[in-house]
């Protein structure tokens, strides 16, 4: 009886792809497009995805691992304004079956669809390189406006899943509280320490693709 009483052992995670354990610091993420969910990979099944061409009838795609920051794009109270969204955090990326951008942002609830149209997408973040840049379904850009500044990256999709989880977990009152602020100021420090500028070749390809 001893075995069914005492605390159950972690889940060990598996490779949702081939069935192989994967150790949690190992794993890496892949999106299923019909259920727009993420699922468990291990790097070996990952790095198969990422190569051009590789999805499974296009059901999969990888994650990337790139963090990017834009030094050259701010956004103004104004612009945040226009985006409409009642919490200092927000996340947009672009949904290749709707073929439009959708903005989501953390809340006691979870993640929280906000309803954004292209004519504002296109004033808010369409002058940012970051916006060429982006990779449907698996990256996002991640804005935080807070102390009168508003930053905005390129991640992956999942770890602004992990935000969310993370700020469900903490919230608050109103605004969240204290420890939610305090785990958004790491979770956003380790963004930038991890994120770089893209190269002047990235963004010159990028839009060419953009208007092709």
């Amino acid at each position: 009886m001893r075995r069914f009483t005492g605390p159950r052992p972690p889940r060990q995670e598996v490779c949702e792809l081939c069935g192989v354990a994967v150790a949690e610091e190992r794993h890496r993420h892949l999106v299923e497009t019909e259920r727009r969910a993420l699922v468990c990979a291990c790097v070996p099944c990952a790095l198969l995805l990422d190569r051009p061409g590789a999805a499974v009838g296009g059901r999969f795609r990888a994650v990337p691992d790139r963090y990017l920051t834009d030094p050259g794009h701010r956004l103004d109270d104004g612009a945040w304004d226009l985006l409409r969204i009642p919490v200092g955090v927000a996340f947009f990326f672009r949904n290749a079956a709707l073929d439009r951008l959708v903005a989501f942002y953390p809340s006691p609830a979870g993640a929280t669809e906000s309803e954004l149209d292209p004519e504002t997408w296109q004033t808010v973040l369409g002058a940012s390189g970051l916006a060429a840049l982006l990779e449907p379904d698996v990256e996002a850009l991640l804005l935080r406006r807070s102390g009168g500044r508003t930053t905005c990256h390129l991640v992956p999709i999942d770890i602004c899943y992990e935000l969310v989880g993370r700020m469900r977990m903490l919230w608050q009152g109103f605004d969240g509280g204290a420890e939610a602020r305090a785990a958004l100021d790491t979770f956003f420090a380790q963004v930038e320490r991890r994120a770089k500028a893209p190269t002047a070749a990235a963004l010159t390809a990028a839009a060419e693709a953009g208007r092709s």
